[in-house]
């Protein structure tokens, strides 16, 4: 049997928990809470483990305190189970599996993970970045688990993870600090994000043989892309956008993180596919990558899928033109001889066009309550862009929204992604002189497919957090009506565009000509 371990004279060959595990190989530190990681073997059960011993004085009351927060969130950590996180098999504290003379104050036990060492990932190159983002999905649907049943994981340190056989990041080393939080978990994984992408670490505590993150003048984390200029846009902005904790455009939990992870991996798939069915061809990145395009081999699982994606395809199609052809004939009918009808989008989902006044509703299309009566329309006193935790977004042109002239107008500026991808969205925030009992709005927008919010706020400057949603809709070229909820009375009002319409260039962009309140009559 090997040597018992003495008062921090942990190496490989000596014995901790009371003569039960033998050390193998050390893994890391983590210096926040003293914490030292390393592959032992089970003496008793004949396998390997893997332990975060907490090394420390037992006479040092603090100290134990603070350990034994340690343990007994491990301990917690124990009924949970998760393809991304090790399980915890034993927890031993002093008195308990470990005697004062080890210089320890508890161990975590866990199982142990076969694959290979982060850090040794990252040493090299950083990670190409769809293979990043695969990595951290993994790792959040793990974190968003843990987070819904209560319990912190405690990943904010790269040491503590490793990458698996197939691919996949796993928390080796369960054992959270005992002030982690919730947020320390989601700040984590943007963390890693970051450290995949470009071979840094973005938090403080990091390992010595990781390189720190740079930081602008302002204090702000310098983006990946400005780093590896390959990295995505959006996993650029995801990963900034996480880790930080001011400004209104921050991601806060992991289910966000999914979506937005979900929608690169998806953009992935499409690219890759181009690629297969385009012509052999192979090109040089300036790095030396090379990538070949070629036609793809005969793949049952994928025709069948091009099949299924033709035969809905046309399934829609034939939907669309009976629409249309009932369109006509009720335009033939005589149901409306206006020059262009006007869409009432009214907050509820059951809301529906309403027909010109006199006429009655189509068959079988249930008639929708006249909305009640408003007053005439009032102008606000200043129009400025709602750009939480951003800038730009044409911020000059928001008055020409309220100067009564269609032909000048305001537009967001083009995205390469549409919401959320890049932040949460932009709006518009009206002031009025004195607080309005609003109960329409009525916008002329170029941009059919937009969908808006209408939110109420009780100052001039809010996060988006404080402020009300009162009313929704989707925007068709020309005017649309939103009917509020209820007549909402404030001084401040936002149009928050949660998805932007698309141009005949492929790019994300809303356009609003006109805006007109009414408030109730």
């Amino acid at each position: 049997m090997g040597i018992r371990a003495q008062s921090g004279s942990l190496a490989p060959g000596r014995v901790v928990g009371d003569g039960r595990y033998r050390l193998l190989a050390q893994f890391g530190v983590d210096e926040r809470a003293a914490a030292h990681l390393w592959r032992a073997r089970d003496g008793q059960l004949k396998r390997d483990v893997a332990l975060t011993l907490l090394v420390g004085d037992p006479a040092d009351a603090e100290a134990a305190r603070l350990a034994r927060r340690t343990l007994e969130r491990a301990a917690h950590a124990s009924k949970f189970g998760h393809g991304g996180v090790a399980r915890v098999l034993d927890v031993l504290s002093l008195g308990s599996g470990v005697t004062s003379s080890e210089g320890l104050l508890g161990v975590v036990v866990a199982e142990w993970t076969k694959g290979s060492d982060l850090i040794d990932l990252v040493a090299q190159r950083p990670v190409a970045p769809a293979a990043a983002a695969r990595m951290v999905q993994a790792l959040a649907e793990a974190v968003d688990h843990a987070h819904q049943n209560g319990l912190v994981l405690g990943l904010d340190h790269p040491q503590r993870l490793r990458l698996t056989p197939d691919g996949a990041l796993k928390l080796a080393f369960p054992g959270p600090l005992p002030e982690a939080t919730l947020r320390d978990d989601v700040k984590a994984l943007g963390a890693v994000l970051y450290l995949l992408l470009t071979g840094r670490w973005a938090l403080p505590g990091g390992p010595a043989a990781i390189p720190a993150a740079p930081h602008s003048p302002n204090g702000r984390v310098i983006p990946p892309r400005s780093l590896v200029a390959t990295v995505p846009v959006e996993l650029s902005s995801l990963a900034v956008r996480t880790i930080e904790d001011g400004g209104h455009g921050g991601i806060r939990t992991s289910a966000a993180i999914l979506r937005v992870l979900d929608q690169v991996a998806e953009a992935e798939e499409r690219t890759q596919l181009i690629k297969a069915v385009g012509e052999d061809e192979a090109v040089a990145e300036p790095d030396g990558t090379v990538w070949t395009t070629k036609k793809p081999v005969k793949d049952v699982a994928r025709r069948k899928k091009l099949a299924f994606g033709v035969t809905v395809l046309v399934v829609a199609t034939v939907v669309i033109l009976a629409w249309g052809g009932m369109m006509l004939i009720n335009l033939f009918q005589g149901e409306s001889k206006s020059s262009g009808p006007q869409i009432n989008v009214a907050a509820s989902p059951s809301s529906q066009v309403a027909p010109p006044s006199g006429e009655q509703p189509p068959p079988g299309q249930p008639t929708t309550p006249a909305p009640p009566g408003v007053g005439a329309a009032v102008q606000p006193s200043a129009v400025a862009v709602f750009n939480p935790g951003s800038k730009g977004d044409s911020p000059g042109r928001a008055k020409n929204t309220t100067d009564g002239d269609a032909g000048t107008g305001w537009k967001t500026d083009e995205y390469d992604k549409q919401f959320p991808v890049l932040k949460d969205g932009v709006g518009l925030i009206m002031t009025f002189k004195d607080p309005v009992n609003l109960s329409q709005l009525k916008i002329d927008a170029g941009s059919p497919g937009s969908k808006v919010e209408i939110r109420s706020a009780d100052k001039k400057n809010p996060k988006l957090d404080e402020t009300k949603v009162v009313g929704s809709g989707e925007l068709a070229a020309g005017e649309s009506t939103i009917a509020l909820q209820q007549p909402q009375q404030a001084q401040y009002f936002i149009i928050w565009i949660t998805q932007l319409g698309e141009n005949d260039k492929g790019k994300f962009v809303t356009e609003i000509k006109e805006l007109t309140f009414l408030p109730a009559g």
